[in-house]
């Protein structure tokens, strides 16, 4: 429930979708491995290709979970919308984080599939990103908007795995 005596944002204050951090970030590998390092992750194309398979496939099945979660709850997915809705159920139940944790695992897939060294290395700040920029922001206003029933949530799931 909302706080009766605080002023609730209108949403997290998200300003990036993090979609568009990710891409970014993944070009950002890709352009630095062709034009400036030539590196490649010296792991055999059968073996990027499964990992890449599984990681994608992975990754599809948490951002799917959790947005379904969202539309039946009634709410929106988008982090720069307001929430109507507390989830805690489904792949909620695991981590605080799934869209975030399946769109990492995505990530992690294409930069095995094109061979990116540089974008697997990217991706550590790319999640610090994230954890910063975003996670930060939303867990400010879900405790704002959802007081103390956010706060028992976050003591009993942790926010990645």
């Amino acid at each position: 429930m909302a706080q009766d005596h605080v002023d609730v944002p209108r949403g997290p204050g998200v300003v990036v979708p993090p979609p568009l951090i990710f891409v970014a970030t993944l070009a950002l590998g890709v352009a630095i491995d062709h034009f400036v390092t030539q590196w490649t992750t010296l792991v055999p194309a059968i073996a990027r290709y499964l990992l890449a398979a599984l990681l994608c496939l992975a990754g599809i099945a948490l951002i799917g979970s959790a947005v379904g979660l969202f539309r039946r709850a009634g709410t929106r997915p988008e982090p720069w919308q307001a929430s109507s809705a507390l989830v805690l159920d489904g792949v909620y139940r695991f981590t605080r984080n799934p869209m975030y944790l399946g769109m990492g695992a995505i990530y992690a897939a294409l930069a095995l599939i094109l061979d990116s060294a540089m974008s697997l290395l990217l991706g550590i700040p790319l999640i610090l990103l994230i954890q910063r920029a975003v996670i930060a922001r939303e867990e400010r206003y879900l405790l704002v908007r959802f007081g103390d029933d956010y706060r028992r949530y976050m003591s009993r799931v942790r926010r990645w795995i």
